[in-house]
């Protein structure tokens, strides 16, 4: 038997439940499909199990500091399985969530199991889940992506870590091996820290977050090694093999081979959209060199009535710009017919201190060839920053010379996922920095050092 609906939703991520919520209230009759768990990578594993467990280890970083503020504590103990325990009891608590939202949604089904596309009949999508067949008028891809698990010998032959899979683990690595020095590698580095593990990371590349600024990555670097962490660049790990009860791990770098001890491996070299077994070719899709799925400003594809949103569609993998896909998708199934042109796009790298970032870097906007102008601050210099004894970092904002536009900013400081908004709302109203420059900032707070860089810009 097969069940009829006007969109099928094949991944319950972030773009995905709200976006199946708004088109059942409209009238629609939805299907949402999902293998696993509602909410995506985001609730699961991500975002909220890591930021709750990297808040556990900064209480941590804290409780170690309290001499500095004038208060004594004798010694600092990390019961690791408790600090997970919290992350899965936040988890839990946001599914439930998820699952109390859904069952008030009105004209929306959720259906559990592999979905596959199975081509089209008379303008139909056709999907198997399982035993169950569906078909769809339009259908939406919000499949997500995992880790890019890279080819090293002997990977296969021992357990390892991912950030799909970290959760599961309630034992504190000894000493663990962290390969790749992207955003994930560095957060999940510094939290096992916090914790107690000694750490390497190993980065192909020649800075660790290797698309940021030079001297933020730097920075972040120095940040990262000052508590305790071993980074290892333009490096790589070429073979790991059991060694009793610890893993011997052969890392290249400058030519030379070296064996490490460790006891655990991380792997977060990268990120692959889920593609696998959709049945993309039966409509006529194939994924691009990266995996991802082609798709146009409306996040359309080729195939008319089968969208893509979230990590598949390429671009940027935020939970953030995942939830403005589904605004996209809602207006162009429903309303006026948004974009993905001209979106501002912010992120940050959790580490303590928070990178907040949003637009080009420097050295993007002098491969343009554009003209421009940098305001730097650094954080030593906010008052508030000194009193909180939260003095580490320095914010960077790049400008138009000639419009006064900001072009993107760098804010390494402490809540500087929280503070680059105030630039990132600038970039939305197309206003120059002079703006916030006349603007006043209450005293004291760490929102003055934003207001310091931009005041910082030479003015010709």
């Amino acid at each position: 038997m097969t069940t009829t609906y006007d969109v099928a939703v094949i991944g319950a991520g972030q773009a995905a439940v709200p976006l199946a919520g708004a088109l059942g209230k409209a009238g629609r009759r939805v299907a949402l499909i999902e293998e696993a768990h509602l909410g995506g990578s985001c609730v699961n594993f991500g975002c909220t199990p890591t930021k709750a467990a990297i808040a556990s280890a900064r209480v941590a970083h804290v409780a170690r500091r309290a001499a500095e503020f004038g208060i004594a504590i004798d010694s600092v103990r990390v019961d690791f399985p408790k600090v997970i325990q919290r992350a899965r009891r936040i988890v839990s608590e946001f599914r439930a969530g998820l699952d109390k939202a859904l069952a008030s949604m009105s004209n929306v089904e959720v259906v559990h199991g592999h979905a596959r596309l199975e081509g089209r009949r008379e303008g139909r999508f056709r999907i198997s889940v399982g035993e169950k067949r569906i078909e769809a008028a339009q259908v939406v891809l919000d499949t997500g992506a995992r880790t890019r698990v890279p080819p090293i010998e002997g990977l296969d032959a021992i357990p390892f870590i991912t950030s799909e899979s970290w959760l599961e683990h309630d034992e504190l690595p000894a000493h663990l091996l962290m390969v790749g020095g992207g955003y994930i590698g560095l957060e999940m580095g510094q939290f096992y820290r916090r914790m107690g593990s000694e750490v390497t990371i190993v980065n192909a590349g020649d800075q660790v977050a290797g698309h940021e600024d030079r001297e933020v990555a730097q920075a972040l670097q120095e940040i990262l090694e000052a508590e305790g962490i071993r980074i290892v660049l333009d490096a790589k790990v070429a073979a790991l093999r059991r060694q009793g009860a610890k893993i011997a791990a052969d890392v290249e770098a400058a030519g030379k081979r070296t064996r490490l001890e460790v006891s655990h491996v991380f792997i977060a070299a990268g990120r692959q959209p889920n593609v696998d077994g959709l049945g993309l070719d039966s409509v006529g899709i194939a994924p691009q060199r990266d995996g991802s799925i082609e798709v146009d400003a409306r996040l359309a594809t080729k195939v008319p009535g089968l969208w893509a949103a979230g990590d598949i569609r390429g671009g940027p993998m935020f939970t953030h710009t995942s939830w403005d896909d589904y605004r996209i998708l809602e207006s162009q199934m429903l309303g006026d017919g948004r974009r993905t042109l001209d979106r501002v796009v912010p992120y940050a790298v959790f580490t303590d201190p928070e990178l907040g970032r949003v637009g080009l870097t420097e050295a993007q906007v002098k491969k343009d060839g554009r003209a421009y102008r940098v305001g730097r601050f650094e954080m030593r210099n906010d008052g508030k920053a000194r009193e909180v004894g939260e003095t580490t970092g320095f914010i960077k904002v790049v400008v138009d010379a000639e419009t006064g536009l900001i072009l993107g900013a760098s804010v390494l400081a402490a809540e500087g996922a929280e503070l680059v908004h105030e630039y990132v709302q600038l970039m939305n109203a197309k206003v120059p920095w002079s703006v916030m420059a006349n603007a006043i900032h209450i005293h004291p707070t760490l929102s003055e050092a934003v207001q310091s860089a931009v005041s910082a810009i030479p003015s010709a």
